[in-house]
């Protein structure tokens, strides 16, 4: 949670997408997995925060193979097994911040993204 801190200064802006297999992925109990869940869906009510979930089964421009993040289009970092990398170059850049937004236009955000949150959710608890 004390990481989390940051989510709640109002001044910067953070917009997640993220894939349901990894949020429905069971690495934790049923339970632990329910809460994980509806902390998500709490967390995108912050108006500096969007959450967007891409559902199975959404077509996306290409399929998302590593974790990365994009901080003020002026750095990238990648996550991959074996390490991280970090881009500078604009291009590079440039080039995630596309492949962001195509991963952005298939995702439920808002109302849709908490009703899909609580259903999952809810089958976790059931």
């Amino acid at each position: 949670m004390g990481r989390q801190a940051i989510l709640y200064d109002a001044s910067k802006r953070f917009t997640f997408v993220l894939t349901e297999q990894a949020v429905r992925w069971p690495v934790v109990s049923p339970l632990a997995l329910a809460e994980q869940m509806d902390r998500l869906a709490s967390l995108s009510y912050l108006p500096n925060v969007q959450i967007g979930v891409i559902p199975v089964g959404a077509p996306t421009p290409r399929t998302p193979l590593s974790t990365f993040t994009i901080y003020d289009a002026a750095l990238v970092t990648i996550e991959t097994t074996a390490g991280s990398l970090v881009l500078r170059d604009g291009r590079d850049i440039q080039a995630y911040l596309k492949e962001f937004a195509g991963y952005e236009e298939h995702a439920l955000f808002g109302e849709d993204l908490r009703a899909r949150l609580a259903e999952w959710s809810a089958a976790c608890r059931a």
